[in-house]
């Protein structure tokens, strides 16, 4: 009786402990697909990229022609102000004669082209190239130039996602001439790192409307991704969630964006050395408003009305950085029920499939141009929000267990901080059957060690 005893509880324990270890590996599975993004890779956008493509036009000994264009590949990510800085490293002794729809931040010593009249425009062994700034002169120009290095993202300004310069490359004069691919490229940009260029199929040209093709004498490309680690080892923003039928808002978790707050300003406080001027071509660090989570960006996810058909939510983004106007910012939303968006309220909506298999439960949120689409830096106006509608699908649709609210909220491409599942708004009446059934299995796991340790 004592054995059937125990081998009933030694096969139910371990069945419960088989499918908690089965669940604590589910679990670690997908926590690894969410933190892929810090590794360089978005399941999100798993095509998303930063190219680099140089083009040899031109080339003769001491003397080539380049055309260098930088392309944002990714969907929702995107190139702010102060916009990128393209650097690389010359493998042989060459210079920069001349440019076109961009230029070197520093000249360099060109001392050994004293006597030649005329000197490069960069002899640096590695030179850092910005965009020429709108307005430049015309004869500087080229076509997609001159736009202060920003680069719209795919989704929101398919227009605008690239920029593009001509060099005219020469050498020192106790240099071969022969032209050789530059190597370690660098886009000046927090987050994103880059390969070696590699020879690719020469890129071809349209001329006369269309009737010709021509293309260049040879084409290199290199590569760059973007780390959520390699930007930032905290978070830059957290989420809040409220609901109609819950009495209190679940905030962003304490200390999400880390917990120092030696330079954070008490709101309506405005510190001596916000109002110093600061170098427009490089990024300052953020200062934020005093709160618990200390993040320069807070979402809001509030679900507001229920109909007998549909359910309203607003979203609201809140600026807390006291250092910085975001422009062209953009949200990405996990949620299950996003592919029944009935309609999205003052905000521009796009759906992403990334797979392009059905799976429609990802959307992105941005700006409606000379209206929100920058969200200002801290103060009474410092927000935006809208309001969607939703469909509901009876086959899923419920307000139980947290199903209302996302699953992830990113914020110009970067994960924000949720809260934990377990303090999700639920309706009345089942938080309380929740817990009990979540601390139960606490107990029964808890119990089934004790039997087998003392058994």
């Amino acid at each position: 009786m004592v054995l059937s005893f125990l081998f009933v509880h030694r096969l139910f324990c371990s069945t419960t402990m088989g499918a908690t270890l089965n669940l604590v590996y589910a679990v670690t599975i997908i926590l690894f697909t969410i933190s892929s993004t810090s590794h360089g890779y978005d399941p999100l956008d798993p095509f998303g990229k930063i190219t680099i493509k140089w083009d040899l036009l031109l080339s003769s000994p001491g003397h080539h022609t380049v055309q260098v264009k930088l392309e944002n590949m990714q969907e929702y990510r995107h190139i702010d102000k102060p916009g990128w800085k393209l650097s690389w490293h010359w493998e042989s002794k060459q210079v920069i004669w001349d440019m076109r729809g961009a230029e070197t931040t520093e000249q360099g010593n060109c001392s050994a082209f004293a006597s030649s009249g005329t000197l490069p425009h960069c002899c640096l062994r590695r030179p850092t190239i910005v965009d020429l700034l709108p307005g430049s002169p015309f004869n500087s120009q080229v076509s997609n130039c001159c736009r202060g290095g920003v680069l719209t993202s795919m989704s929101q300004d398919h227009t605008n996602h690239v920029s593009v310069f001509h060099m005219t490359i020469g050498s020192f004069p106790d240099d071969s001439g022969e032209f050789t691919m530059p190597s370690n490229f660098d886009i000046g940009v927090s987050g994103y790192s880059c390969d070696n260029a590699t020879s690719v199929a020469p890129t071809k040209y349209s001329t006369d409307k269309g009737r010709r093709k021509t293309q260049a004498l040879a084409t290199w490309e290199a590569v760059c991704v973007y780390s959520q680690f390699r930007s930032s080892q905290t978070p830059k923003c957290c989420v809040s969630l409220s609901a109609f039928y819950y009495r209190n808002i679940v905030p962003c978790p304490t200390c999400s964006c880390g917990c120092s707050s030696s330079h954070c300003v008490k709101p309506g406080e405005m510190p001596p050395y916000l109002e110093q001027k600061h170098d427009p071509e490089e990024e300052v660090p953020p200062v934020v408003e005093c709160t618990k989570h200390m993040c320069p960006i807070h979402i809001h996810w509030h679900v507001k009305v229920n109909y007998r058909e549909y359910w309203r939510v607003k979203i609201t983004a809140t600026n807390l950085n006291t250092m910085k106007n975001y422009t062209d910012w953009n949200l990405v939303v996990l949620h299950p029920n996003l592919k029944s968006v009935e309609q999205v309220f003052s905000f521009n909506y796009k759906s992403l499939t990334p797979y392009h298999n059905g799976i429609n439960d990802t959307g992105m949120f941005w700006g409606v141009k000379f209206y929100n689409d920058v969200l200002l830096q801290a103060g009474k106006i410092g927000n935006v929000q809208t309001e969607l509608l939703l469909k509901k699908d009876m086959g899923n649709f419920s307000f139980r267990e947290g199903w209302a609210f996302p699953r992830r909220i990113l914020f110009n491409g970067d994960e924000c901080v949720m809260p934990s599942p377990d303090d999700y708004p639920r309706l009345p009446g089942y938080a309380s059957s929740s817990s009990s059934s979540a601390a139960s299995s606490f107990v029964t796991i808890v119990f089934c060690f004790l039997l087998l340790l003392f058994v």
